[in-house]
Order: structure tokens, then C-alpha cells, then sequence
């Protein structure tokens, strides 16, 4: 595909140079390193690094053109340098014109949220496909595009937006006529999808996360709230564009968003005065059962997916699918009901051992909070034993219990290692503050703050609960300390492919780490335990 920089300019909302040149673009880079013969090059300022000071590198690599909001001291005319006022906010709108705009020829539903965002957006997938409907999906787990799914990256946020716009226009070119594209705050804060032209949005909750990139709980919101602000901005599409926004009653963002969204709205939840409601909810340790109610429709719902939050889910892709894109709420169930997991939310891990092994991506207070309650709903009810749970003690049956494996990020929202340290203690049996990328941060530091927050709520170290510094060596000591029927989690890096000290990416993978443990406990052929420098060296070697 190749187009001219001027017609990358037209629609283009800010202000810009009038005579812009008249040259041939082949694609979009922001890395000088990925640049090819014809590449426009858009030099990004990000957190630890400026494209500006990789200009250089790009116009040596072949760039044709080079996009800035910086001056420019070098070779200004050959190639060219544009200068903008934000050069990633243009990058999106920039990127989308050399795709020629593929939004505007699909319905594109945004889900946004601090949890549950991956697993809405499946759902809302799933019952595209049940609806017969040729849907695509980008999620921070993947995209897929028909029968192919690429990987989108190690870490979880919203690819770049020029890789979104690349995903999409792939879509189109598939002949797929709708999207579900998960959203994140990092994705709205840097206008990754701001040329998206959305036609419904979805949130699942805002909650504590992320205090470190927006500064308070009020800017965190106004970062997801621009998702719903996006739908009043969405051009007349052909095919429709119904510009419905589907929000959570019972988060404590329904207040503020519920003012604030000025399109269509509905509201969901477990509540009698949500617009689409859960009425007789049962929850089994193989799933949800409910029955979704509205005004104008109610049917049965069953997912393998477990959890009074997993109920959440459900009904918000069930309330965009039905009111937002006209699927029969039947076909909606039936879709729900086709999913049965997601890779690292609450899968399980099992190599014969007598107790159930999860790998979960929990890593916020309210997610931790959720998936515990969620496990403890799994054990099996007091009844269930052969006596009284103190009998049971007396004749060496043990109760079953919860037990955690997880840890907070390095670099990241301070606060939050507390309260989920808080969190555990006050709804785990057992659990063990391990590393989670401590990035350039001190890991002893790290986990003396999760202990002095799991204290304060009655933890006991040593008894309660362990710091095991090194990974590997945390899952190993919970799988050994695991009995018949407990419920063991690993919480926090789910489906992520990586783990970083330093600034160093190790290869790492929870599931991995799991079935190497289980192994070990079992004796039996299984895959070595990945590698962490936590297992070698010092935190000073590598924090070097």
C-alpha cells in the first residue's frame, strides 16, 4: 500500500503546514529501528526515551518523511520534516488516513475498564460469531482476524495506533463488517484509538489502578470516560452507527458517567434498578447460571466462567449485543455460553495433583479481591464434609482453603501494593509476595510494603503469609504447601509472556512456572521452571 503525504493530511483534524509535499508513503514507523525505503518516521517523546533523537537513524534507514513537534536541527527538506503540535496525537488520525479510514466501513464496540475487559470483549465476540455476524477482535491478548490470531505484544495495553488502524484495515480487507476492540486507559491517555470512530462502548468498572500515570482517581476515570465522549464524534456511517453507551450500575462510576455520557445509554448490573439485570444467580466451581432480565427480554444465561464478576461481564456484553448491535438475546445466550475461557483469567492448571492450580491475571486490589471471593465460592460447601469442619481436623481431614501466589509492579502505582497485600489478608488463607516486574525498583523495598499492609489486617508473616522473592520459588513453596481441595492462584501475570528486572525482559509465563512446579510435587516429565535472575543473583547485579 502506498499513498501520498498529502493525502495523509486530508481530514486531518489540527492544525497543520499548508504545503505539504507531494511525496509517495509506503507505511508508519515510530521506531527508527523498523523503518523501511519510503516509511514515514513519527518521532514520539515517551517516558524514557524521544524519537526525536532517533531522527537520525530514520532518515539513514530510508525515511521519506519525518513528523515531529520539535524543531529539527539537521537535514529539514531532505527529507522533510513536519512539524506538529502533538505528534502522537496526529500519529492515529495520520495512520488511519493511510489505511483509508477502515473504521468508517466497520461497527466498532470499545470496551474499557480497570478488570474485566479482556474476558467483555470475548464475549462480545463469541456472540457476534453465534449471531453469524463476520466480527474481528483486538484485545490485549490478540487479534483475530478470521482464522488468524496475532500475538499484540508482551505487556497488556492497547497496541500502537498504527498498529490498530494496520488490524483493522486488515478486517476490512477480510471482508469482516464488525470489530470488539478492548481500550485502556494508556491507549486513551495516548490517543491510540482516537480515530476509531466507535459505535458502541462498554465499561466494566473503574477502580483503584494506574495512580502512577494519572495522578488521581478522578483523571484515571476521565481517561476511560473519553470512550463515551468518542461516540458523540463517530461519522454517519453507512451500515448505521447506534452510538450506545453501556455502563456498570453498581461500580462507583456509574454516577459521574452516567452525567457525563451525552448518547444513548443503558445500564447493567445485580441490581433490581439496572436497566439489564441478573436475577437467580447460582455459582458453581464449573460456572455461572443466572437469568438476564430487562424490559423487553429475559432468558436463561450458563458460562463456564466462574465468579459473581464473571456475572458482571456477562450481562454487559449481552447489553451491547442486544440494544446496541440487534442480536436476539437467545443468540446472545447461546454465544455467552461458547466461550469457555481465556488464556491466564482463571485457568486452570491441572497434571493429576488433588488440588485445584489457577493462573489468573488479577494484578489490581479490586480484580485480587474478586478472583478470591470468586475461589472461595469454588470450595466445597460446609456440608460437603464427612463431619464438622473441627471433627474433620480431629480425624486429620483438613478444611480446604484459599491460597495466593502474587506481587505489584515496579515503577508502577505505589499505593496498590498495599491494598492488595490488604486484600489478601483479609480474603486468602494463605499467601506468598513474590516479584511481578520490579522493573528498576528495589524488590525488598516492594515487598516490605506489601507485608506492612497485609499486617495491618491481621497478617501474620510466617504464618499467613511468606515473602518468597524469586517467582519460580513462590509457586513451588505454595504448591508444596497445598493440600487435598484447596484452591491455589497465581495472580498477576496471566497470560504474559515476560517478566522484567531492570530493564531487562526475561521470558516468562505463569502457566509455565505452574505445570514445572506440579511436576516437580508429582514426579513426573514436565517443563524446566523458566529462569528469573532471582534465582542467581542479587538485586543489585540485576539492577545494574
Amino acid at each position: 500500500m502506498t499513498k501520498t503525504l498529502p493525502q495523509l493530511f486530508v481530514d486531518f483534524p489540527f492544525p497543520h503546514p499548508a504545503d505539504i509535499p507531494d511525496i509517495p508513503i509506503t507505511g508508519i514507523a515510530i521506531d527508527s529501528r523498523a523503518v523501511k525505503p519510503g516509511n514515514l518516521f513519527v518521532a514520539l517523546k515517551g517516558e524514557s526515551s524521544d524519537g526525536h533523537d532517533y531522527i537520525a537513524n530514520a532518515i539513514a534507514n530510508g525515511a521519506s518523511a519525518i513528523v515531529g513537534e520539535q524543531e529539527f536541527v539537521g537535514r529539514i527538506g531532505n527529507p522533510p520534516y513536519i512539524r506538529l503540535d502533538n505528534s502522537r496525537q496526529a500519529l492515529t488520525f495520520l495512520a488511519a488516513a493511510f489505511y483509508d479510514w477502515p473504521a468508517r466501513r466497520l461497527t466498532v464496540i470499545g470496551v474499557t475498564g480497570t478488570d474485566g475487559k479482556t474476558t467483555t470483549t470475548n464475549l462480545i465476540y463469541k456472540i457476534l460469531l453465534a449471531a453469524e455476524i463476520k466480527a474481528g477482535m483486538v484485545s490485549t491478548v490478540n487479534a483475530v482476524i478470521g482464522d488468524e490470531a496475532l500475538d499484540t505484544g508482551f505487556h497488556v495495553t492497547t497496541p500502537d495506533a498504527h498498529d490498530v488502524q494496520g488490524y483493522l484495515a486488515r478486517m476490512v480487507d477480510a471482508g469482516l463488517t464488525h470489530v470488539v476492540l478492548e481500550t485502556t486507559s494508556h491507549g486513551w491517555a495516548q490517543r491510540r484509538v482516537d480515530a476509531c470512530e466507535f459505535d458502541v462502548g462498554v465499561v466494566t468498572n473503574i477502580t483503584h489502578e494506574h495512580m502512577n500515570e494519572h495522578g488521581s482517581y478522578e483523571n484515571y476515570r476521565a481517561a476511560k470516560a473519553r470512550l463515551f465522549e468518542s461516540l458523540e464524534k463517530t461519522l454517519p456511517k453507512p451500515h448505521g452507527n447506534p452510538r450506545l453507551a453501556v455502563i456498570n450500575r453498581d461500580d462507583r462510576s456509574f454516577e459521574f458517567l452516567d452525567g457525563f455520557i451525552k448518547t444513548k445509554k443503558l445500564n447493567y448490573g445485580l441490581q433490581d434498578l439496572a436497566d439489564v439485570r441478573a436475577e437467580a444467580v447460582h455459582y458453581f466451581p464449573s460456572g455461572i447460571r443466572f437469568t438476564a432480565a430487562s424490559q423487553d427480554f429475559r432468558v436463561d444465561v450458563t458460562s463456564p466462567l466462574v465468579g459473581a464478576y464473571n456475572v458482571s461481564n456477562c450481562l454487559a456484553a449481552l447489553t451491547a449485543s442486544v440494544y446496541g448491535l440487534g442480536i436476539d438475546s437467545e443468540v446472545a445466550a447461546r454465544g455467552i455460553a461458547s466461550l469457555e475461557g481465556i488464556p491466564g483469567r482463571m485457568e486452570r492448571i491441572d497434571l493429576g495433583q488433588p488440588f485445584t492450580a489457577i493462573v489468573d491475571f488479577a494484578h489490581t486490589p479490586n480484580a485480587l479481591k474478586v478472583t478470591l471471593e470468586a475461589a472461595r465460592e469454588m470450595l466445597p460447601p460446609p456440608n460437603s464434609y464427612l463431619l464438622s469442619p473441627t471433627a474433620n481436623e480431629n480425624v486429620g481431614l483438613k478444611t480446604p482453603r484459599v491460597i495466593a501466589v502474587f506481587g505489584s509492579a515496579g515503577l508502577r502505582d505505589k499505593e496498590k501494593r498495599r491494598k492488595m497485600a490488604e486484600v489478601a489478608a483479609e480474603y486468602a488463607d494463605l499467601f506468598v509476595l513474590t516479584a511481578e516486574d520490579p522493573r528498576t525498583e528495589s524488590l525488598e523495598g516492594i515487598l516490605e510494603e506489601m507485608a506492612a499492609g497485609a499486617t495491618t489486617r491481621g497478617g501474620r508473616e510466617g504464618e499467613s503469609f511468606w515473602r518468597v522473592p524469586d517467582r519460580g520459588e513462590a509457586i513451588r513453596f505454595a504448591v508444596r504447601m497445598a493440600r487435598p481441595g484447596d484452591i491455589l492462584l497465581s495472580c498477576g501475570k496471566g497470560h504474559e509472556q515476560s517478566m522484567c528486572f531492570g530493564k531487562t525482559e526475561y521470558l516468562w509465563d505463569d502457566r509455565t512456572a505452574m505445570r514445572a512446579a506440579l511436576a516437580e510435587l508429582l514426579g513426573v516429565d514436565g517443563q524446566p521452571m523458566p529462569y528469573l535472575p532471582t534465582q542467581n543473583k542479587s538485586e543489585a547485579e540485576w539492577l545494574k
